[in-house]
């Protein structure tokens, strides 16, 4: 765990445990959604939430809650539906689903091809990395950190394999992928002015078996843009606005991925 920014390995390794052979994907997977959590999405859906500035909002000042998602390699994948609190991977996962959904059926299926390569709920197909959104189908985002700046530097990855050995999640193959990030010193206000309301910023990983660290959302609000994420800091504990300076002055590098919807 990295101490001193905003991070989501917690979120990212908490499923580790004995190595196990993966389980088959289930026809019908067990959806897991609480009284209160039903309560909460029926309120959101009822929202103006068809945009990422709208959705993200309405999850402001959600306590953080690490190690809400079910599954493992011995242990059967349930759709979670945690409404009452989430960590950055499961707050991105939601609004991005909710900006997809009428009524509460719409909003199962959107997040079931959010959360898992290929629309099928199991953990093997789960997007555990933040780059796996752009680089598994169906694709919820596009990677433009290129894009975006000039400046992005592309680094191979060995996603799953820990520096030191071993890898964070038992069960799962280490994925090769070249990762391109912004050094953080290289957002300038040009970079950010490429930016768009509703791009997915990942705080990029100098583990060279992560992609990110943390997941927030870009906002262009009407006091400057800011960083609206879940974030485990002790001052805060739940999803904030942190001004966008403020936030790239802790971290190494911005991933930038922009929904495809």
């Amino acid at each position: 765990m990295l101490i001193g920014i905003r991070t989501c390995i917690a979120a990212l390794v908490a499923v580790i445990g004995v190595a196990a052979a993966p389980l088959p994907a289930q026809a019908a997977p067990a959806v897991q959604l609480s009284g209160p959590s039903a309560q909460i999405l029926d309120s959101m859906l009822a929202a103006d939430a068809s945009d990422s500035a709208s959705a993200s909002a309405l999850f402001l000042g959600t306590s953080y809650g690490a190690d809400t998602l079910v599954g493992s390699a011995g242990e059967p994948e349930q759709l979670v539906v945690e409404l009452e609190q989430v960590d950055c991977f499961t707050y991105a996962d939601y609004v991005e689903a909710l900006k997809r959904a009428e009524d509460r059926d719409s909003f199962l299926a959107a997040l079931t091809d959010v959360r898992y390569t290929d629309g099928v709920v199991a953990f093997e197909n789960r997007r555990h990395f933040f780059t796996d959104w752009a680089a598994t189908a169906p694709a919820v985002a596009t990677d433009v950190t290129t894009a975006v700046s000039d400046d992005a530097v592309g680094t191979a990855k060995q996603l799953n394999q820990k520096d030191n050995g071993g890898v964070y999640l038992p069960g799962l193959p280490v994925v090769e992928r070249e990762v391109s990030y912004i050094p953080s010193e290289r957002v300038d206000g040009q970079v950010v002015s490429r930016l768009r309301t509703g791009d997915y910023l990942g705080a990029y990983a100098d583990d060279g078996g992560l992609d990110v660290t943390h997941v927030g959302i870009y906002v262009d609000t009407p006091t400057g843009p800011v960083y609206r994420n879940a974030s485990s800091l002790a001052s805060d504990m739940a999803v904030v606005d942190t001004p966008l300076a403020e936030y790239l002055a802790t971290i190494p590098g911005l991933v930038v991925l922009r929904p495809v919807r």
